[in-house]
Order: structure tokens, then sequence, then C-alpha cells
């Protein structure tokens, strides 16, 4: 991937590839999962650990190749007490690899009673996979990287996923004979196939969804495996009712949930656990993190994180809602608003050019353009609370802490420093001065 970050960490579709394999095995109920970690160790087992606190984590040493990643599991694993049964093996660099595929090939290989079985794929271009090489009665014989391929292997067409379940005795015999003869000098798991057919069949099971399968080894790969992944995900929610104008510009995440009649714009990314309600339209040019978007509510060319916005609200154009917010029904954030940790009640407005942070707006209450809530003193977050039907004059200053009461009209460029009670006017003078016939020195 030519990053810092390693491969099984990166992110697709909301989770990172290992977070999607380990969830799709664990939905086989598996009695012990474990991680085999080599780069990046710690970073990978940290992030393991997070997704499964008992997941068992093994240490790769500095040997090569999945065989002998496989060989340090055994390891592992059979000091916990005796390995049985059927062992599956999975690698997660493969983000759609899904519970259904993997229980198909399970309950195949269980049924079939093999001494290994093989997840396959029948590709149309093959390059870089290895391939599989089939007896005359369909058993697998071996499977043999492209490195490592003559031309006649090369023109095979059904390739390795590199997932496979193998009985544990078996498994155990296969790798321990395992060496790094091979162009890439490594210990393939691939070796250990050839070698199970030596204990009984070896089984094949194709892949029915080619993506499912699909790895990735750069960015190239992920952007077309994203895109086409994505292409899926819009496809299913216009089908459950959703209008989509333009879904080639408007990527979905998997945990996104959206009810019929929502309408989404182009250039628009929804992520997270956003949930967006009927009747709402989202964007165009918007991004939707962690958001809750209630009926009716629109949501123009902004960005919304960790807010809740509710029925009949408008959002944008060019607004940043930042995490904690909550707007009423009938409640505006308008163009170039910024908010963070607001409570803006029914049918509140604040239109353009201000922040609000740390602060509570009662209900039907209108803030002037340019408006500002001063809530850090350089050591603590504090909170303003103006009430209902406050008419806040363009371009105040409120330095929290500091509450305003119900039915107050502050001034223009009102400086609010302390409390205002109910029904009051609120002003700082500002005297005026004119300098008549002045020039700057420069022209003088």
């Amino acid at each position: 991937m030519r990053s810092s970050l390693p491969k099984v960490l990166h992110p697709f579709a909301g989770s990172t590839f290992l977070h999607r394999v380990m969830r799709s095995v664990q939905g086989l109920g598996p009695e012990t999962t474990a991680v085999v970690v080599r780069y990046q160790a710690d970073a990978v087992a940290e992030a393991a650990r997070s997704y499964d606190a008992g997941v068992v984590i093994v240490r790769q040493d500095e040997i090569p190749g999945t065989g002998r990643a496989v060989q340090c599991a055994l390891r592992e694993l059979s000091s916990r007490g005796p390995l049985e049964g059927s062992v599956l093996i999975a690698a997660s660099d493969m983000p759609l690899l899904d519970t259904a595929t993997l229980r198909s090939l399970v309950d195949y290989h269980e049924s079939s009673h093999d001494s290994a079985t093989v997840l396959t794929a029948n590709l149309d271009d093959p390059t870089g996979y290895g391939r599989i090489i089939r007896e005359a009665d369909g058993d697998v014989l071996r499977i043999v990287e492209q490195r490592d391929a003559n031309s006649s292997e090369l023109a095979v067409h059904e390739v390795n996923t590199s997932v496979y379940v193998f009985e544990a005795d078996v498994l155990r015999k296969a790798v321990a004979g395992l060496d790094s003869s091979n162009a890439q000098g490594e210990f393939y798991l691939t070796d250990a196939v050839e070698a199970a057919s030596g204990y009984g069949s070896v089984g094949a099971v194709a892949a029915t969804d080619p993506l499912a399968v699909e790895g990735v080894n750069d960015r190239v790969q992920l952007s077309v495996l994203s895109r086409a992944h994505n292409a899926r995900v819009c496809e299913r929610w216009m089908r459950e009712g959703v209008t989509i104008l333009d879904p080639g510009t408007t990527w979905i995440e998997d945990d996104v949930r959206l009810e019929r009649d929502v309408t989404i714009l182009p250039g628009s990314f929804l992520q997270g656990g956003t949930t967006v309600a009927s009747g709402a339209v989202v964007g165009p040019y918007t991004t939707l993190i962690d958001a809750q978007i209630d009926g009716g509510a629109v949501v123009e060319r902004s960005r919304v994180e960790g807010t809740h916005i509710g029925p009949r609200a408008t959002i944008g154009p060019w607004t940043y809602l930042r995490p904690g917010n909550h707007l009423e029904e009938g409640s505006k954030a308008g163009a170039f608003v910024e908010m963070k940790k607001a409570h803006i009640g029914r049918g509140s407005k604040v239109p353009h050019l201000s922040y609000i942070g740390d602060a509570e707006l009662g209900e039907g209450t209108n803030v002037g353009g340019g408006t500002i809530t001063a809530n850090y003193d350089g050591v603590h977050k504090n909170r303003t609370a103006i009430g209902s039907g406050v008419h806040v004059g363009a371009g105040n200053l409120f330095v929290a802490p500091v509450e305003v009461g119900d039915g107050v009209t502050t001034g223009a460029g009102s400086v609010i420093r302390h409390d205002v009670p109910d029904d009051s006017m609120a002003y700082s003078e500002n005297t005026q001065h004119v300098v008549e016939g002045w020039k700057p020195e420069w022209e003088r």
C-alpha cells in the first residue's frame, strides 16, 4: 500500500479490512479465533483486541510466508489445549469476505469429509493469483503461485483465494514439512494443500460472488473494489425507495441507515452510523458522519458530525456542525455557521456567519449574523444559555458563562458579559468617533 498504516488497518466502507474479516469469521461462532501478526505487529494486535477482546494474538517470527504464519498459530493454539476439528484459515486483506461465503465453505468441507477444502474463484483475468490445478477426478492436486507457474498453468482461470479449511490433524502434518524453495523464498501455505492430498482428498468450493474473495494489494485495487461495492450499496438503497440522483458521486458506508423517500443529491458522503429519515434531503456536496437526520430536514453543502437534526430543520450551505449538537424541529443553521455541543430550540435560527459552541437556545430565537459565543476562558469550556423569543443583534459576543432570559433583545455589536433578565434590552455602549479630513500618513 506504500503507507505507514498496515494494510489490514486501511478503512473500507466504514471498517478496517481486519475488522470486516474478523466479523465475518465470528459469524460462524468459532471456538477460538486467532490473528497472526508480523508487520507492525503491535498496531495490528491492538486493533484486533479492540474488535474482539478474547482473540488470540499470534506473533509470527522473522521467517516469511503464510505457511510460517500457520505454523506459528498451530504452535500457540496447541499450547492452550488440544486442537481438533475444522480449522478455517482466512487472509485479512479481503474486505468483502462475508459469513455466508465462509459458511458455504465450512459446510461443504464437513459434509465431504475431505482432508482440506480450498475456497476458489473463477476470474476472467486471473493475473496475480495462484492457480488451482485439479486432478482428473476434480480433486485439487496443488496450487501454483503465479511466479512459479508454467504456461499451461497460467492459462487456468480458477484461482486460489487464500481461504481454506483443514482438518486439524492433517494441517499439523501438512505444514510440518514446508520449505522455502520457491521464487519468493517463503513458506507457502499453498504447498500444504498439496501435502494434504497425501492424507485424503482435497476439495474446492467456488465462491458465488467474485467480489467477496477479491484481495487488495495496493491503492488502485482498493479504489476499484470500493467503487464496485459502493455501486451495490447505492443500488440496494434505491431499490428500497431511496432517491440517489448520482450514484457515481454518492458514497454510503455499510452502517448507514436510510428510510424510504430520502433524497441524496450528488457529491454526498454518508459515513459511520448515520441515519436519515423519510422525506429528508441530503446534499449536494454534503458529508454526514454519525449524524441523525429526522424527516423533512434539508442538509445542503455542509459537514455534519455526531449531530441530531430535527424534523424540517434546514442546514447550510457551507455549515459545519461538530459533534454534540441537537437542533429541534424547524430550526436553522445557515450559511457559514459553525456549532459545537449546541442545543437549538424549536424554530430558532442561526442564519449565517456565526459560531455557537457549548450553548443552548430556547424556542423561536433569532441570532444575528456574526455572533459568537466565547466559550473558552483558557482553562474551561463554559456554557451560554439564551432563552426563547430572543432577538440577538448582529455582531454580538456572548462571554460565557452567561445566561440571557426569554424575550430579550440585544443591540448590534453588543458584548454580553453578564446575565440578562427576561423581557429586557441589553446593549453595550461603543462610542463612534469621526475624524473629518483625515488622511493616512503615507498620503500626507
